[in-house]
């Protein structure tokens, strides 16, 4: 389809605690991300977070998950334009691969005319995890606010939950960085049983929590899965969640880290260290949202759309 297309998609925080690959939340932090097809050629241009060190042609996550949409809807053109403004800090744990594959799903099927007739909504949730190996980012990438996420036969399926009000996302951003397939690797094959009941307890517990009890934060933010393995490489992140807890802040390791979460306000005298940006953000209900041109002098700004310190 001739003329550009452009897309807003949000940062994800996922776990939240026990909920591993399951349960995610929206950030109102978010990327835009606008599309075009050309003749020939890929180019991209990336201005803000990443700037200088993600590919610049075929190899950028947006293009490989455009090519992928459009295998899946049988239509493959010759050249593309990508230009990302980046806000979501890149391998911190804030959905940075997820938002750059839900973005390229979208604007792919926004390009093909047909293509919400060829890939539905629920088609691009499967693609997209599909792409990015589990659906815990990609769902509240794509549809905004707290979601539950779980895998069938056939691909992933999620649903969108309302958030309580008191519900009021602090994060934690390190300067250094972190890998998922790093911190998966911490992990264990297996878990004792007690554990895995444990985590199963505290993950229905946050489901009522963040929908309608955020008092009950504190306990439905307890993990036995994944964060204590994977303390032992992250280690100032693994202090920092045990110092908010001890002042009784739901805190937990966003992701795969190695940035924290807060889910209530951090103590006023609380100072995390030099090497750490903390920003208060909200949560991000639309969920990804398309439109059409190119995008606007305030979409440009690296920091216009985002963070509050």
């Amino acid at each position: 389809m001739p003329g550009p297309v452009r897309v807003r998609v949000a940062a994800t925080s996922a776990n939240l605690g026990p909920g591993f690959d399951a349960v995610g939340l929206a950030l109102g932090l978010c990327d835009d991300v606008c599309a075009e097809v050309t003749a020939g050629g890929v180019t991209v241009q990336v201005v803000g977070e990443g700037a200088g060190d993600l590919p610049s042609d075929e190899r950028h996550l947006v293009v490989g998950a455009m090519r992928a949409t459009f295998a899946e809807c049988g239509s493959q053109p010759a050249g593309l334009a990508v230009e990302c403004v980046n806000r979501i800090p890149q391998a911190r744990g804030l959905g940075s691969s997820s938002a750059a594959i839900v973005a390229g799903v979208l604007l792919a099927r926004a390009l093909v005319p047909d293509g919400q007739q060829r890939l539905d909504d629920a088609a691009v949730l499967r693609l997209a995890a599909q792409l990015e190996g589990h659906p815990d980012n990609v769902a509240p990438c794509l549809l905004g606010g707290f979601t539950v996420a779980w895998t069938e036969p056939e691909g992933a399926r999620a649903v969108s939950l309302p958030v309580a009000a008191g519900v009021r996302p602090t994060v934690f951003v390190p300067t250094e960085r972190g890998l998922t397939a790093a911190a998966r690797a911490a992990l264990p094959a297996t878990v004792p049983h007690q554990d895995a009941a444990h985590n199963a307890g505290r993950a229905a517990l946050l489901v009522h929590a963040l929908s309608v009890a955020p008092e009950l934060l504190l306990p439905a933010t307890v993990d036995r899965l994944h964060q204590d393995y994977r303390a032992e490489s992250m280690p100032a992140t693994a202090a920092l969640v045990a110092e908010l807890r001890a002042a009784d802040v739901p805190a937990v390791v966003s992701g795969a880290g190695p940035t924290v979460l807060a889910l209530r306000d951090p103590p006023a005298d609380l100072v995390a260290g030099p090497d750490w940006q903390v920003w208060s953000l909200p949560v991000e209900v639309h969920g990804a949202r398309v439109g059409r041109g190119r995008l606007g002098h305030a979409e440009r700004d690296p920091v216009a759309a985002g963070r509050k310190s």
